[in-house]
């Protein structure tokens, strides 16, 4: 598991924890796409709706990682022909990890409750 020393998750960053939240969960899934090596916009999108079930538009997607990029969680890479991979940044492995350690946590909870409910 990665860890950061401050207790701010964006410190210094111009994107809070609620502005992932804010984005429908986009930023997570980009940002778990990531985690798995570097893409470029369409491979970004194949393989959010592969894992996920959720199709990115280019113009959504696009605009998350502008968001993502400037918060430093992610970054460009040098172009390649004429598409323009990303990379997930130290800071975006410990954002996208404590995020999906916090909703397993909740679905566990939830799950465990639902279950206690029928």
């Amino acid at each position: 598991m990665y860890r950061k020393e401050n207790n701010s998750l964006f410190e210094g960053l111009s994107m809070t924890a609620d502005g992932i939240r804010g984005s429908s969960d986009r930023s997570i899934l980009v940002l778990t796409s990531l985690a798995g090596g570097p893409k470029h916009g369409y491979a970004l999108i194949k393989d959010i709706e592969d894992f996920a079930g959720v199709k990115l538009g280019p113009g959504t997607l696009y605009g998350c990682l502008a968001k993502l990029e400037q918060a430093g969680l992610v970054e460009a890479l040098p172009s390649e022909a004429r598409r323009h991979p990303y990379r997930i940044t130290q800071s975006g492995i410990y954002a996208v990890e404590k995020r999906l350690t916090e909703s397993a946590r909740i679905a566990k909870v939830g799950l465990r409750r639902i279950a206690g409910a029928v």
